[in-house]
């Protein structure tokens, strides 16, 4: 059986084409009618492919690749196989990713399960929903009373958009997502499964029960958002939950009640926001941080992956380890701690007991 492919087909063109949209220096110009009819990584590339090196670490794949051309920064001066066609780049990873987004714009984007426009059969949609022209609504998802949502937007299968919700236009929801008590603007990506709106985890604790507060805030997820799958965003309290626009979530990260997240962060996956903290503009966290609540982590910060933050981080701070604390006294105390396993460690000498052996 041939293997599938769910994307459209890539365009066969020539090196001299390729040379052109990416500005490189196709280095051996007669070359220039040979084709590609596919982008591969350098180790499973073909002779009908492009790959490219911008990593040393990855030297021996270049020596060993299959690929037909491959384009190579103009850093490097090492061999590079004879088969190799070559195009010389500044950012050969850039120009990859973008000859990618132009072969398959299709991808980058969640889709009509169905390939369908417009609303389907088995979907319901309350009349007193408001959907612009050009809005495709995917088989059993639900769009409830008073929904707004604008052209060109995409809703996945078995997706619920409660009462009022109101989303921009350019928009995809993924299958099976739940959303309630939000605001979306325009250009937001929401993956299969996303649960936005819920009420946040607010109680008064008591010896023998908790008192439940009242969860009243909205979400608000502004512009060029793209959420990845799983992930959940807990309503405000009483001020809303906001997402900056241009933010983008990976999977299963979980934002709590009254969080307000900057422009253009990164929040990579497993993350933990608990409620009523702030990440500035250009924030990055990596994989499963946990970041308690009302705390502020300033502009441009980033925090390294597996940390948990319990302080505030000033503005363009580097910091890690748990609990975290700035990178380069976290990797001191690590070095530190080490050298006291290796000195306590059976059989290993004290100071005092080489000083001996060294006076005999």
């Amino acid at each position: 059986m041939a293997q599938p492919s769910f994307f459209k087909q890539s365009p066969s063109l020539t090196l001299a084409e390729i040379a052109a949209f990416a500005k490189a220096e196709l280095v051996d110009p007669t070359r220039a009618d040979q084709r590609i009819t596919g982008l591969a990584s350098l180790d499973q590339a073909g002779p009908h492919h492009l790959a490219f090196f911008d990593n040393v670490r990855y030297i021996h794949q270049l020596a060993q690749t299959r690929a037909g051309a491959v384009l190579v920064s103009v850093r490097f001066k090492g061999d590079i196989p004879p088969h190799l066609a070559v195009l010389r780049s500044r950012s050969p990873f850039a120009d990859f990713v973008a000859l990618s987004r132009d072969w398959h714009d299709d991808a980058l984007r969640p889709q009509s399960g169905f390939g369908l426009t417009g609303v389907a059969v088995s979907a319901i949609v309350h009349p007193t929903a408001q959907l612009e022209d050009d809005v495709t609504v995917d088989p059993l998802a639900v769009i409830g009373p008073n929904v707004e949502i604008g052209s060109g937007s995409v809703i996945g299968s078995g997706a619920v958009i409660a009462a009022g919700v109101k989303i921009g236009r350019d928009c995809n929801v993924g299958a099976n997502s739940s959303i309630q008590f939000a605001l979306i603007g325009n250009n937001v990506l929401i993956h299969p499964g996303c649960l936005i709106g819920q009420d946040g985890y607010g109680f008064i604790f008591g010896a023998e029960s908790h008192l439940k507060v009242p969860q009243t805030g909205r979400v608000l997820i502004q512009n060029d958002v793209e959420i990845g799958a799983g992930t959940t965003i807990d309503r405000g309290s009483l001020r809303d939950t906001v997402i900056g626009e241009g933010t983008k979530i990976d999977n299963q990260v979980q934002i709590g009640h009254n969080v307000t997240v900057g422009r253009h962060c990164l929040i990579a996956a497993k993350c933990g926001l608990a409620g009523s903290l702030t990440l500035g503009d250009n924030v990055a966290l990596g994989a499963m941080v946990g970041v308690n609540n009302h705390i502020t982590i300033g502009d441009g910060a980033q925090v390294t992956a597996m940390s948990g933050v319990k302080d505030s981080i000033p503005a363009k701070g580097r910091w890690g380890g748990f609990f975290a604390k700035p990178t380069k006294q976290w990797f001191r105390e690590i070095l530190a701690v080490e050298k006291l396993g290796r000195d306590s460690a059976p059989g290993a000498k004290t100071n005092s007991q080489d000083a001996k052996d060294e006076g005999q």
